[in-house]
């Protein structure tokens, strides 16, 4: 028996996720990582391993892994398992289904002894926008897991909320580019939706547009995850773990850094808002 994970299903899109690649900016390599850091590293604490192991990344639902030997495993963020937010033992042979969540877009898969592939640039994570890390995983994989080390700990459940379903509120600074709309202070006006366009490297948005006070185009800039990028649609663009390194349109603010992990829970079609003072300087 090997300590191995088969992939049997993969829903959408899953792939291995860890803290991702900081300081590596002025290379040109984002940092990537789980999309909701906090739902990761809580499904790593929960089975004993560093917070920043590597684990299973899957968007709404559909993975299905058998385990090649007796494993600890647990599931945080959107709730799709039974084995949801505490640790539970995955028996050689025994399958993990994660069914379609009822709230929430990714949840994280942690194996006691972290997900064991190949690390690049000193991450196991998937960039999709580089294509750095392991490739998105495949129905046939096998999934490498590390070897536990040190004691279980004495946790049973993690009390933690699910992903909320409705509209969402998060805080927001203003941006380094405020002055290059006409009324930046629309965009804490009214709700946006979260459109199908989005992925782990943006949530595109929709809404009134914000019409431009300047006309022309900015040379490229550096970016960040949080950044509120407007092109001249007037429609944003809220950048999330696999967000590019610069870019060329305005940032008219940024969600404050603890609410972009709930931002990475949010499926097409739910409503966001934003909340604080983007007014010109």
């Amino acid at each position: 028996m090997t300590r191995t994970l088969t992939v049997l299903a993969t829903g959408p899109l899953t792939t291995v996720q860890d803290a991702g690649r900081p300081g590596l900016g002025a290379l040109g390599v984002g940092r990537s990582g789980a999309c909701d850091r906090a739902a990761a590293a809580l499904a790593n604490r929960l089975v004993g391993n560093h917070p920043d192991a590597a684990v299973l990344e899957a968007t709404l639902g559909g993975l299905v892994v058998r385990a090649g030997t007796d494993l600890v495993v647990t599931t945080t963020g959107a709730r799709c398992s039974a084995a949801h937010d505490a640790p539970t033992r995955l028996r050689a042979g025994a399958e993990l289904r994660l069914g379609r969540p009822d709230t929430g877009l990714r949840t994280y898969l942690a194996v006691r002894g972290g997900i064991a592939v190949e690390p690049v640039l000193g991450s196991r994570s998937t960039d999709l926008l580089s294509g750095l890390g392991p490739p998105v995983l495949s129905s046939g994989d096998e999934v490498p897991v590390g070897s536990a080390a040190g004691p279980m700990p004495g946790v049973d459940l993690a009390p933690v909320p699910d992903p909320p379903g409705g509209e969402v509120t998060v805080r927001l600074l203003p941006g380094p580019r405020r002055d290059w709309f006409t009324s930046p202070a629309a965009l804490t006006a009214s709700a946006w939706e979260v459109t199908g366009e989005s992925n782990r490297i943006g949530l595109r948005l929709a809404g009134v547009p914000l019409a431009r006070a300047r006309t022309g185009e900015l040379a490229s800039e550096g970016m960040v995850r949080g950044a509120l990028q407007v092109p001249p649609s007037g429609q944003p663009v809220l950048f999330l773990a696999d967000a590019p390194v610069t870019g060329g349109y305005p940032v008219v603010g940024y969600v404050e850094d603890a609410d972009v992990d709930r931002c990475g829970q949010l499926r097409p079609g739910q409503t966001l808002r934003f909340r604080g003072a983007v007014a010109p300087r």
